[in-house]
């Protein structure tokens, strides 16, 4: 989604901007910033598809850099909550501090010491 995002607002009037139907309320907020927005945003997609790589391969800077990113979120939804967005920042801040919990796990983070396969119970 960072990367569709990225694209539409670095590139706006294709057919992929149909896909702001979806937040139409983001898409008022960052169209105007254009460039300024969508690079970052295709940062964010080129970071996400290295972590999962990392992931993937069980890697320990893979898990390190899911680690952050979701930290990252359970950050941005405590900044929502603040902000007055109870409901999406509250919703947000309990999915993301689950996987975040889950992630830091002893179990899960000593797959990744010796990139192991996964045999979480």
């Amino acid at each position: 989604m960072a990367s569709l995002a990225g694209t539409t607002l670095v590139w706006p009037g294709s057919a992929l901007n149909r896909f702001w139907s979806l937040n139409p309320r983001a898409h008022e907020e960052l169209a105007p910033f254009g460039r300024a927005v969508g690079i970052p945003f295709l940062l964010l997609g080129v970071t996400l598809a290295i972590a999962s790589l990392g992931w993937f391969k069980r890697r320990r800077w893979g898990w390190r850099l899911a680690v952050a990113v979701v930290a990252t979120q359970v950050l941005g939804d405590l900044v929502n909550i603040y902000r007055g967005d109870l409901l999406r920042g509250g919703i947000g801040f309990l999915i993301a501090g689950a996987l975040l919990f889950y992630l830091l796990r002893p179990q899960l983070r000593s797959a990744f010491a010796c990139g192991e396969s996964l045999h979480v119970s």
